[in-house]
């Protein structure tokens, strides 16, 4: 059955799906499937893209789909706790969350340098290695251009890049052990993540500010939630386009 509700609401809007498609970035027959094969519906960055362009809610577009209010709802669930800073964050709480994982164990920053001193974290590392758990440390390269940048925002300069391979050499025991995999990434982050499973902190990044000072979201799972998905795929997206090191010292050229 065809997505009337959608044809009829582009209708209403005075658009082409030709316009539609060039507003939200996808291929026309792209917008023509999504109208015309049953239960052919968007991703959901592009439902959301297509409420806002035609003014409709995504659950009348899409009937099966939760309301704002249903995901703003699931939303406030997944939040645990906001700290103003991470620096009032309990220093335990970081062994404590990963101590917890069974199949996810990812950390996600520039350097992290103050976790790489944490003799409790390093011991949870290690047992999660001997469980059999995978543990995955994405670093920054310290010769790309981002963490340069990182560390002209936050004001210390060449300092950042010295620190994470400071933070790698803090690690260097952990190179050694099963099923712990270091890679270093090039990319632009908005936020420090540190994932255990279906829990996770989310360290912001403020323009003129440490990460220390920075807010940290503490969030769980829920069903219907979005929140901790949207972080997750985002350390996802960053492992697939990370480079794999060996050792500490095994920099290698830019990303």
């Amino acid at each position: 059955m065809a997505n009337e509700r959608l044809r009829g609401a582009i209708v209403a809007a005075g658009l082409t799906m030709e316009a539609v498609a060039e507003r939200i970035g996808v291929d026309p027959k792209t917008v023509e499937r999504w109208i015309n094969t049953e239960g052919r519906k968007p991703y959901r960055r592009f439902q959301y893209a297509l409420s806002s362009l035609l003014g409709a809610e995504v659950s009348y577009l899409w009937s099966d789909e939760s309301t704002s209010a249903q995901v703003t709802e699931a939303g406030n669930a997944e939040l645990l706790k906001l700290y103003p800073h991470r620096s009032v964050v309990p220093h335990n709480l970081w062994p404590k969350l990963y101590a917890q994982a069974r199949g996810h164990f990812d950390v996600l920053v520039y350097s992290g340098f103050w976790l790489t001193e944490d003799a409790a974290f390093h011991q949870v590392v290690k047992e999660k290695s001997a469980a059999g758990v995978p543990v995955r440390f994405m670093l920054g390269d310290p010769d790309c251009a981002a963490v340069a940048q990182r560390g002209e925002d936050e004001g210390i300069g060449q300092a950042m890049a010295s620190k994470i391979r400071n933070a790698l050499l803090n690690y260097a025991s952990l190179f050694r052990l099963p099923g712990v995999e270091f890679r270093l990434h090039s990319t632009t982050l908005y936020n420090s993540l540190y994932r255990a499973d279906d829990q996770l902190l989310a360290n912001g990044h403020l323009y003129g500010v440490g990460a220390y000072m920075a807010p940290v979201l503490h969030i769980q799972r829920v069903p219907g939630g979005e929140l901790f998905d949207a972080y997750a795929e985002s350390i996802e997206r960053t492992w697939e386009v990370s480079r794999r090191i060996t050792s500490p010292t095994d920099l290698g050229a830019n990303l």
